[in-house]
């Protein structure tokens, strides 16, 4: 099983401006915690301990996030005395947390480039800070496999946004259906799969990942998808927000694979 997870937590989010204002996307929760705590969650639940976080917009808060975390999630004594801190309790979970600082205004593709020293020699996964999915992750590591491709995308149909009518030729409704699945093409859902001679292929900071180097990866044969017909939604707006939340708190979370709530 692949160990390593990438997770791009840079961008601003700027068309969830109402929150973005104070705090990263990454930062932004559901259910009392942050979509970024999710996302790993899925990682860990499946055997992935150790994640590096490429930092931009606000990154210090991610910082502070995962600073505090074991003391949040923890029983403790302080000893002022001798500024000790005695941990009773570990609520926090197995993880190794690598934070980098990649640059407010580094693309997606600059933002791998310059993590590429906290990287090992193995494949590793990667994705977005802002998704969720149930997705099965050693049937993606199964797929990567077999296909011998330099990087496997996850390929996912959108979700609908909006009600869909039939009409008739009289222009009377035939048919409503409440926020369809998109007409059936499909986008690239992250939760992908690199081997590190991908990260050649990034010429510099200013380098979109999902232009020239997955462009040149499928003109040459190199890039393979992995179909996921299950969950998935992206955090792009607060409507998403607001459903991924409700989804939580009403116990129906499908991307939830693990045990435990949020504590």
């Amino acid at each position: 099983m692949i160990k390593q997870a990438v997770i791009l937590a840079g961008g601003r989010g700027t068309r969830l401006s109402e929150e973005t204002v104070i705090r990263p996307k990454p930062l932004i929760e559901i259910g009392g915690a942050p979509i970024l705590w999710h996302i790993m969650k899925i990682y860990y639940a499946q055997g992935v301990k150790d994640f590096v976080i490429c930092l931009g917009y606000k990154g210090y808060l991610i910082k502070e996030f995962f600073a505090n975390y074991r003391l949040h999630r923890s029983d403790v004594s302080f000893d002022f005395s001798t500024g000790e801190i005695h941990y009773h309790t570990n609520g926090a979970e197995n993880w190794r947390v690598t934070l980098i600082d990649t640059g407010e205004d580094t693309m997606t593709g600059g933002r791998l480039k310059r993590v590429a020293p906290h990287l090992g020699p193995d494949p590793f996964f990667m994705t977005y800070g802002d998704g969720v999915a149930d997705i099965d992750l050693h049937q993606l590591e199964a797929a990567h496999h077999t296909s011998k491709k330099a990087a496997t995308v996850t390929a996912v149909t959108p979700p609908g946004r909006f009600g869909a009518l039939t009409l008739d030729t009289n222009n009377s409704v035939r048919r409503f259906q409440e926020k369809p699945e998109g007409d059936g093409g499909l986008i690239n859902g992250g939760f992908f799969i690199l081997e590190p001679s991908t990260l050649s292929l990034i010429k510099d900071d200013q380098t979109i990942w999902e232009r020239e180097p997955l462009g040149q990866l499928a003109a040459e044969g190199k890039l393979g998808a992995y179909k996921h017909a299950g969950f998935w939604h992206p955090m792009d707006t607060m409507r998403d927000r607001l459903y991924l939340d409700d989804l939580w708190n009403s116990g129906r979370a499908p991307w939830k694979l693990w045990a435990e709530a949020v504590s």
